[in-house]
């Protein structure tokens, strides 16, 4: 294990246990192994223990869980992860796991109030939607009341931006995640959190100028090596824009520990580096006012 010099908060992962994994399409085996290069080792399923341990060895001191919803349910390749899986990982762990609320944006006010239920009784701290999922950009109306929602919780969401892949080749999705859309959704909802997540790639010089046009608006490191960061990206991270980025990996899609190493190779700065791992993310989810014990540092 290295040696790293910053305990780091994960703000996007995927619960991969068995209990999760009856609840995926048959499409992920494929996908992960194919596209995203996930060695068999993962996509077989990874219980909650032996995620704790990989994180541990990546310096890693809490995560955040999506209790995820792919698109609507009445389609094989759609899915929605029961918030019943994140909370059991969450209670086993709550000294390791946050929440993260899934949105099925066609759902209307019932997304609306299990919002709310996951933030006031479930302890929930923010939301994440799938626009691409849904073919729903992320300035649509149907996203509206929700971002209404995360306003008066005062709790941010997390949205993919970016392209999207062909997770299910029966069920093809455009890549509606440009991310010139937060412009108006930033525009209507000053107050709101938004943190899109994915580096925007192809799009990220567009999602930078998002993030700096706007105070309330954040770019998320995850889903992507960051070894193949755009130049742009790290520049920002390491410059103008390091108090507007947050850490994380989209586990399983890239290994907690392969990502640290490579952040370390980039040379950042010590202060946006820790800004990037750990501070800002505090910061915006306000987790040093939630009464739990995060590591002075280390």
């Amino acid at each position: 294990m290295a040696d790293y010099d910053v305990r780091a908060i994960d703000g996007v992962v995927n619960i991969f246990n068995a209990a999760a994994l009856a609840h995926r399409p048959v499409w992920r085996d494929q996908f992960l192994a194919e596209q995203m290069r996930v060695d068999e080792n993962t996509t077989k399923g990874v219980e909650v223990d032996e995620m704790l341990r990989r994180m541990d060895s990546a310096g890693i001191e809490r995560g955040f869980l999506i209790a995820a919803k792919c698109g609507p349910l009445g389609h094989s390749a759609c899915f929605h992860m029961p918030m019943e899986v994140v909370n059991d990982a969450i209670k086993q762990h709550p000294d390791r796991f946050f929440g993260l609320y899934g949105v099925d944006p066609t759902q209307g006010m019932k997304a609306v109030y299990e919002l709310q239920h996951a933030v006031e009784n479930l302890g929930y701290i923010g939301a994440h939607g799938y626009p691409h999922w849904f073919e729903l950009p992320l300035d649509h109306a149907r996203w509206y009341p929700i971002y209404t929602k995360c306003c008066e919780l005062d709790v941010p969401i997390q949205h993919q931006i970016g392209q999207s892949m062909v997770y299910s080749a029966d069920y093809p999705i455009r890549s509606v995640g440009q991310p010139i859309t937060m412009d108006a959704v930033a525009c209507d909802f000053p107050e709101l959190k938004l943190v899109g997540i994915h580096v925007g790639i192809p799009w990220t010089e567009e999602a930078i100028a998002m993030s700096w046009k706007h105070k309330n608006v954040y770019l998320g490191s995850d889903a992507h090596s960051p070894k193949y960061w755009p130049a742009s990206f790290v520049n920002f991270i390491n410059t103008y824009g390091q108090d507007k980025v947050i850490f994380g990996t989209d586990f399983p899609v890239l290994g907690f520990e392969r990502t640290r190493d490579e952040i370390e190779n980039l040379g950042l700065r010590p202060i946006p580096k820790r800004k990037l791992l750990r501070d800002n993310i505090i910061r915006l989810y306000k987790l040093d006012q939630r009464g739990v014990s995060l590591s002075s540092d280390r």
